[in-house]
């Protein structure tokens, strides 16, 4: 029986501007960040500080567009001709439909192999799944304790402690000096965290910060360490990194639970203004005293009422009137003191809750510890180690007897460090 032929199906009408949306949307997710290596052509620097562009090469070229808070960061003019490596996103210039670079740093060529071990880690760190978005963590509204990691002769620090005196200065702060430039720098900042993670697993502290000024890709590359990424993603609590200039990235941003663009907005985040908590309360207490206050105009209106019924003598009257006056005086006072007593409570209250969810986050996070260490010791990987093998044949089947095994037959031993091959030999 001949097939029926399938009905072909009228491809999507776009809109022009959503389909240029599409294309940017889906250039972001496939390239950005990327890296890019070529010969300037046609550099200019418009009246409003941005800087246009092209990169090209033998094979091609691309429109380029730095921005004047990048541009302000460049040490020099690039001139035509001139090799550059310049690190951005890809995006699409949608009035007019054309491709273009989004240029955040550029650099002489020559910088270019640390900017494709950046890429070459941050590409494999990312296939590991040090980057999800779903292990990343939200920060505390309330913290009890803020640890930072910084150089303590660096201006990050003082912007950090400024920003923190000023926004919550009841909060107290735990520095784990350390450098942040160097060959031994990313190891001092390894040392720094675990240190600080211990104080978080005593309850201590429940936020972490990592700051340090901007600088050049060598000043930065303390915080593209492998070690150091994989000593983030093991925070016991959320740890917020906050480095250099907005236009900087590093791989510890892409590890760390938030990524802050400075030192100060690092400290912002961590910590809400103490004057936000107050002018909240003072806006709760604001309605429970309207609140009250009309209910004491209610009250007093049929006592009013209560009052206008009352005939002669009006030496009674009087008297009545003189009664219910000071009811209500004494009722006002009542009525101000429950109010004093209910926004005590409610701070109370607020206190006993952040204290039970402490409570519960230790008991759960205790819990996880332990069946980690159950799981761990379920590994089969741990028997291998003590000098036992798994014997297979070459379908992969388990080998557990020799009764299901024949001279010259093949087999793989598994070790504790890898696999070895094996010929049965006949019985002596």
């Amino acid at each position: 029986m001949a097939e029926l032929p399938q009905p072909v199906l009228a491809p999507r009408i776009w809109q022009v501007g959503a389909l240029c949306r599409a294309i940017a949307d889906s250039l972001e997710a496939r390239f950005n960040p990327v890296a890019v290596r070529g010969e300037v052509s046609g550099f200019s620097r418009a009246s409003s500080g941005h800087c246009y562009f092209s990169l090209k090469d033998a094979q091609g070229q691309i429109r380029c567009a730095m921005f004047r808070r990048a541009a302000g960061l460049l040490d020099f003019t690039p001139r035509d001709g001139e090799m550059v490596e310049v690190m951005g996103r890809l995006g699409v210039y949608e009035p007019r439909g054309d491709l273009q670079l989004i240029v955040e740093s550029l650099t002489r060529a020559g910088q270019g192999a640390l900017f494709e071990q950046f890429l070459r880690l941050k590409a494999r760190l990312e296939e590991q799944g040090l980057f999800e978005p779903a292990r990343k963590r939200a920060i505390p509204l309330l913290p009890k304790g803020i640890g930072l990691v910084t150089s303590p002769g660096a201006a990050a620090l003082h912007d950090v402690v400024t920003a923190l005196a000023r926004r919550a200065p009841h909060v107290p702060v735990f520095l784990a000096p350390a450098p942040v430039q160097g060959a031994q720098a990313a190891g001092e900042l390894v040392r720094a965290l675990l240190a600080l993670y211990r104080l978080a697993e005593a309850g201590t502290l429940d936020v972490i910060l990592l700051v340090r000024g901007g600088g050049s890709i060598e000043d930065l590359w303390a915080l593209n360490d492998e070690q150091l990424a994989r000593t983030i993603v093991q925070s016991p609590v959320p740890l917020i990194s906050g480095v250099g200039h907005e236009t900087d990235f590093t791989i510890a941003d892409f590890c760390a639970d938030l990524r802050a663009p400075t030192p100060t907005a690092a400290a912002e985040l961590a910590a809400q203004s103490r004057a936000t908590w107050l002018a909240g309360l003072e806006s709760a207490q604001g309605r429970l005293q309207g609140a009250f206050a009309r209910r004491l105009d209610l009250a007093g209106q049929r006592l009013d009422q209560a009052a206008s019924r009352l005939g002669r003598p009006l030496a009674r009257m009087a008297a009545q009137q003189l009664r219910l006056g000071r009811m209500a005086h004494r009722l006002r006072y009542a009525v101000l003191g429950r109010l004093e007593q209910d926004a005590t409570r409610f701070k109370g209250l607020q206190t006993q809750l952040r204290q039970a969810v402490q409570t519960r986050l230790q008991r759960n996070t205790q819990l996880l510890e332990r069946a980690q260490l159950r799981m761990e010791l379920l590994d089969p990987r741990l028997v291998l180690q003590r000098g036992y093998a798994l014997l297979a044949d070459e379908a992969g089947r388990p080998v557990t007897s020799v009764h299901e095994t024949h001279p010259g037959q093949a087999l793989v031993a598994t070790l504790a460090d890898g696999e070895v091959a094996l010929t049965v030999s006949p019985p002596r």
